[in-house]
């Protein structure tokens, strides 16, 4: 055995029922992948690592598993420490398709969450001569056009499209701004790799000239190929051109957003290989509801005015307090505070207080306010947890939700109802946790309408 086939093993077996495996480069983002998966009919879990067989044992006939990640928030040389391990591990499950699952307004920079060093480390190790690039995802109001990405302004809403670079809260984002929105230039400052494009054009060609076409990029030797995406009608288009190169003795390694899981899971059922779900039995109101927010975005400060407003109980994380040798009495005070809100039935928000720009202690703390406000926020879940049974939480924040459901102690979580798109309900598996069972939702900070935390807390939007 060689060298490199020691450190990319082939699949043990062919046998395996899995169609997809994604690494979700925050948690938020994952179950936007978990949801049109199961939408689409395929029997998936999300899991916050890659699972072991003892985990895949109790979760018997998937088709799709995710791992929620949390590489968005990391500097490029932790992104591969964490990478390399997780791309090996999912390459050696025997799915034909193995997804790098990145957000969909492709937020990143070269020292921080880096598509650019994912996509590095994910050919090395899968060894594949391209890889496929995908951000569009029109269901999330996400549009690129000869490679330019435009993007709606709050998912699942009626919010205004905009360019990226010009978008009110993307190009302003307090660790990611984009600036380009030629999403070429982009990751060209992110990796020496040369990128092609699948352009809107090629996606309307026949058949047989769209796979010639899509030849010729790879021919002439683009080692990522990037693919247009306007309209849903497409998606079937583009999950063919991308199972054509795909086996499970030789994963295709895909980035994109969860316009791949859109696209393979059109493909899919045009070929009649998914099991369908008929109906989601809708999951009733609760009373109370908690939400954490960690969420810095204009769209989630909007939402935190509407539940101050509309007579949720408002309970502000002292962030200096937490980020400082008195956080275990700030944590303490807070659960309190909420556990006491609770158990007078009242809906109730702990926040960090919606702008990085508006909070110094949030602003000094850069790239790492993710994980010191992500797992704060997750003590404070799982504190009230063991004080007061409740029935559903919202975690509301990309970067954040991913320490957060960590600290929690999830293990995986199914989707069980759909809220927002890409946002769906799902239930918890959490052993030794008081958050076993529980239903949770994750949310980024691009969704949903301003009474979105009411309408979590109904069921329904």
């Amino acid at each position: 055995m060689s060298p490199s086939d020691k450190n990319n093993p082939r699949p043990p077996s062919t046998s395996s029922e899995l169609l997809l495996a994604y690494y979700g480069d925050d948690f938020t983002g994952s179950t936007d992948a978990l949801e049109f998966l199961s939408r689409a009919g395929a029997r998936t879990r999300l899991f916050l690592d890659p699972p072991t067989p003892a985990q895949l044992a109790r979760h018997p006939s998937l088709q799709a598993i995710g791992v929620a990640g949390l590489t968005r928030s990391l500097a490029p040389a932790d992104m591969e420490r964490t990478l390399r391990p997780a791309f090996t591990a999912l390459r050696a499950l025997g799915s034909p398709h193995v997804h790098y699952k990145v957000c969909s307004t492709f937020d990143s920079s070269p020292t921080t969450g880096s598509i650019g060093r994912a996509i590095d480390v994910g050919s090395e190790i899968f060894q594949r001569p391209f890889v496929p690039l995908l951000i569009g995802a029109p269901a999330l109001g996400r549009h690129c056009v000869f490679g330019t990405l435009f993007a709606r302004m709050g998912i699942g809403s009626t919010g205004e499209i905009h360019r990226l670079d010009r978008h009110p809260s993307a190009s302003k984002h307090p660790i990611t701004p984009m600036h380009e929105a030629d999403l070429r230039l982009h990751l060209a400052q992110q990796t020496k790799k040369k990128t092609g494009l699948f352009n809107i054009l090629q996606l309307e060609l026949p058949d047989h000239e769209a796979h010639a076409a899509l030849a010729k990029l790879i021919a002439d030797k683009n080692d990522i190929v990037l693919f247009d995406l306007l309209y849903a009608s497409q998606l079937p288009r583009i999950g063919s051109l991308l199972d054509e190169h795909a086996s499970r003795l030789d994963p295709l390694f895909t980035v994109g957003s969860s316009g791949v899981e859109m696209a393979l899971g059109a493909h899919w059922d045009a070929k009649k290989r998914l099991s369908h779900i008929a109906s989601w039995p809708h999951p009733g109101a609760v009373e109370p509801l908690l939400v954490v927010c960690g969420s810095c975005s204009p769209v989630t400060a909007r939402q935190l005015a509407w539940a101050r407003e509309n007579k949720f109980t408002e309970i502000r994380l002292d962030t200096h307090a937490a980020t400082s040798l008195h956080h275990s009495s700030a944590l303490a005070a807070t659960i309190e505070a909420a556990v006491q809100s609770l158990a007078r039935g009242h809906h109730t928000v702990v926040h960090t207080g919606g702008t990085a720009q508006v909070d110094p202690h949030i602003a000094a703390l850069g790239a790492r306010s993710a994980e010191i406000l992500g797992t704060a926020l997750g003590n404070v879940v799982r504190g009230t947890l063991e004080r007061l049974r409740l029935k559903r939480v919202l975690f509301a924040g990309g970067d954040s939700s991913s320490y957060a459901a960590r600290a929690v102690g999830i293990e995986a979580v199914e989707m069980i109802a759909p809220l927002a798109p890409g946002a769906p309900l799902c239930r918890a598996y959490a052993p030794n946790s008081p958050a076993d069972n529980l239903e949770v939702n994750f949310k980024g900070g691009q969704v949903g309408a301003d009474d979105y935390f009411a309408a979590v807390a109904s069921g329904h939007l």
